[in-house]
């Protein structure tokens, strides 16, 4: 497993919740559901990529 994935993804929670809560409390829910949406959207493009990665591995590995 690539920790530095783990971490990556664990920055972006944290700063996605931080601008959430920011924006909240400003009054501002609507921009705050889309950084929340924003940060997911970033997430899963970053384990689409790894998946995809991990199936071209499979395939060079059994010469698919």
């Amino acid at each position: 497993m690539d920790v530095d994935l783990i971490f990556r993804i664990a920055a972006i929670g944290i700063i996605v919740s931080v601008l959430n809560q920011v924006l909240i409390r400003a009054g501002r829910e609507e921009q705050a559901m889309l950084t929340t949406l924003a940060g997911l959207i970033v997430v899963l493009m970053m384990i689409i990529y790894e998946i995809s990665n991990l199936f071209e591995t499979v395939k060079s590995v059994f010469q698919l």
